[in-house]
């Protein structure tokens, strides 16, 4: 059975499993009630930086048990569009299974998503993911998409042939996209440019944000699955994206010169 290995335990967030621990009981928050969401976007950032943010939306969702996880390719490895389809991630905190049968169904549908597990074998944008969602769930099973293009014709393509996948699905599947905002500019000029893209986010409108990307150069890693996501928003019938979280790396490090944007969001 093929195990992936965490890459970045250790380096983004901790390899202990009880500092890993301890740092989600400082940061998850109580509440009343659990949101059934359709999606959420978190950051991908090493904990310190964007943790928190992620602790903010998973503390407020219930995580069922089959998620479909998207996130951009950084290294530029593998296929346009990589998944894992067979086998288990490693966390600090166990293994998560892949859901072998919902891979199956989102292969049979497109042309364009190919297995390729070394895609993601260095890729940090969703491994960061997983220990948030195995805390709330630990029996989940998940398909990783990695995505490596900037064409939005092939994205939405495959977006739609995604949703038709999940939809298809007996058992409620949450989508978990990966991305960071703005990188590298100061503090004022980079939340003035993010509010741009989660104005579009909040709005489930994929062409205002592919207008705010471009207009206003947003250096938003993740913006193609984002893009999807929203490009399936009929299709899967969400109805209200909210805003629960934004922060720059300027407040872990007071540094407010050259900062990252990050965002969390719950869509139902």
């Amino acid at each position: 059975m093929l195990i992936r290995k965490p890459h970045v335990a250790g380096s983004f967030y901790p390899s202990d499993p009880a500092e890993l621990r301890q740092f989600f009981d400082a940061y998850f928050q109580p509440t009343a009630k659990l949101i059934q969401a359709k999606a959420i976007i978190l950051p991908h950032a090493g904990y310190i930086y964007s943790g928190q943010t992620a602790c903010r939306v998973v503390s407020r969702i219930e995580v069922p048990g089959r998620v479909f996880m998207m996130g951009p390719n950084h290294h530029g490895l593998g296929e346009e569009f990589s998944i894992c389809a067979e086998g288990q991630w490693e966390t600090p905190l166990g293994k998560v299974a892949i859901d072998e049968d919902l891979a199956k169904t989102v292969l049979a549908r497109s042309q364009h998503i190919k297995n390729d597990p070394d895609a993601h074998a260095a890729e940090h944008s969703l491994e960061v993911l997983v220990p948030f969602l195995q805390k709330k769930n630990p029996a989940l099973r998940m398909v990783p998409m990695c995505v490596g293009t900037m064409n939005l014709a092939r994205a939405k393509t495959v977006a739609l042939e995604c949703a038709e996948a999940i939809s298809a699905s007996r058992e409620p599947v949450m989508i978990a996209v990966s991305t960071d905002m703005s990188h590298y500019e100061p503090d004022d000029v980079t939340r003035k440019k993010d509010r741009y893209a989660l104005h579009a986010i909040e709005n489930l409108d994929d062409e205002a944000l592919v207008k705010a990307v471009k207009e206003n150069r947003i250096t938003m890693c993740g913006f193609i699955p984002v893009y999807m996501l929203l490009v399936m928003h009929k299709q899967l019938r969400f109805m209200k994206a909210t805003l629960v979280d934004y922060r720059t790396s300027a407040d872990a490090t007071g540094d407010r010169s050259r900062v990252v944007g990050y965002a969390g969001f719950i869509i139902e």
